[in-house]
């Protein structure tokens, strides 16, 4: 059983989704979403898995518990695995009411706050017999924030199908678009630092297009934001994207400002697609991107680093051309699912 807090399109959605499609041939797989069933457990459920939505109405809905294990025991599960801190939660207290389930947590994060959520991951991962983490520095943090000791801890990182995503980005790095298109995918969220983003277009003053995808708490500031003259005609909201291709083919650089991120599903997008890649140099992301070598590292809330970032790698082709190519390799060795597949499946005790 994969056990979600949600089904919205996101970036740990994407992943339990890709691993219940992966997986359906060699084991009997299970969906659980605590919320609804959204628009990614539909995908899972026509793609011919089990999905099941517990709809819980918010942390006081204690009978979710009894559903989950309910399910737990309907289906005859062995191993759960719970994604997020709520799902985890509900795992654990699941578990306690089937002791033999083999409970695995995964800690996709490395954001500090809210503070109560790494206080409540210092609970629960006693339940759990292995914590999985996307990368090193999620490891970092599950073990200082949360006391997950190191033996309990395996790196797992994120994983494309690099053939999805062949042919998105533009194929000649010496072209671009008139003015150059820069995109930001992901949740509308403070963590994500949007905002700088913006200041960083003001600074860049006309010379590129702004283009943000996503959803969330943030959107109405940033709209906001957007009634500033100088954004108004550079920035454009296209809200949120079923496919991260149908984003990445309309813009000619990524950028991720965000201040932490467990991993940044998103960049091993842009990276298969081959579309250059400035981001911040924060946990997560600086386990995933190499300054220099597959895209640009930039200190973090610094708009005016952004925009020199930004600037170089739409005034230099070769540069272009060299990240690319890196990026695009480094995806092939380290992200795809036939690479971290396996992984999961030594895990899962899947043959």
């Amino acid at each position: 059983m994969l056990v979600v807090t949600d089904l919205r399109i996101g970036g740990t959605p994407t992943v339990v989704r890709e691993l219940a499609l992966r997986l359906r041939t060699r084991a009997s797989i299970h969906v659980v979403s605590l919320a609804d069933e959204g628009p990614v457990g539909a995908e899972i459920a026509r793609a011919g898995v089990s999905v099941s939505a517990l709809g819980m109405r918010g942390v006081r809905d204690v009978l979710a518990v009894r559903r989950l294990a309910g399910i737990l025991r309907d289906k005859r599960i062995d191993t759960c695995c719970s994604f997020l801190i709520h799902a985890s939660a509900m795992a654990a207290a699941a578990k306690w009411l089937c002791p033999r389930v083999r409970l695995i947590q995964s800690v996709q994060t490395t954001q500090p706050y809210p503070a109560w959520h790494w206080g409540l991951q210092r609970l629960v991962h006693h339940a759990a017999d292995t914590i999985v983490v996307p990368s090193p520095s999620a490891a970092a943090a599950a073990s200082r924030r949360a006391g997950v000791p190191a033996r309990k801890i395996v790196i797992i990182p994120n994983a494309v199908d690099a053939a999805q995503f062949e042919g998105v980005g533009r194929c000649d790095a010496e072209e671009l678009r008139r003015p150059p298109a820069v995109g930001f995918i992901g949740r509308l969220d403070p963590v994500k630092r949007i905002g700088d983003l913006l200041a960083a277009a003001r600074l860049l003053r006309g010379a590129v297009q702004v283009h943000i995808f996503g959803a969330g708490g943030e959107e109405a500031r940033l709209r906001r934001a957007l009634e500033d003259p100088v954004l108004r005609d550079v920035v454009t909201m296209h809200g949120e994207v079923r496919r991260p291709q149908d984003a990445l083919r309309l813009i000619d650089l990524l950028v991720l400002p965000s201040e932490a991120e467990g991993f940044g599903l998103v960049l091993i997008e842009a990276m298969a697609a081959g579309i250059p890649v400035v981001a911040t140099d924060v946990p997560g992301i600086r386990d995933v991107v190499r300054h220099g070598e597959t895209g640009l590292l930039v200190p973090p809330r610094r708009p005016a680093a952004l925009a020199e970032a930004i600037r170089t790698v739409i005034g230099d082709s070769a540069l272009r051309r060299r990240l690319r190519q890196a990026a695009a390799a480094e995806v092939r060795a380290r992200y795809t699912w036939d690479v971290v597949l396996p992984q999961y499946m030594r895990l899962l005790r899947i043959d």
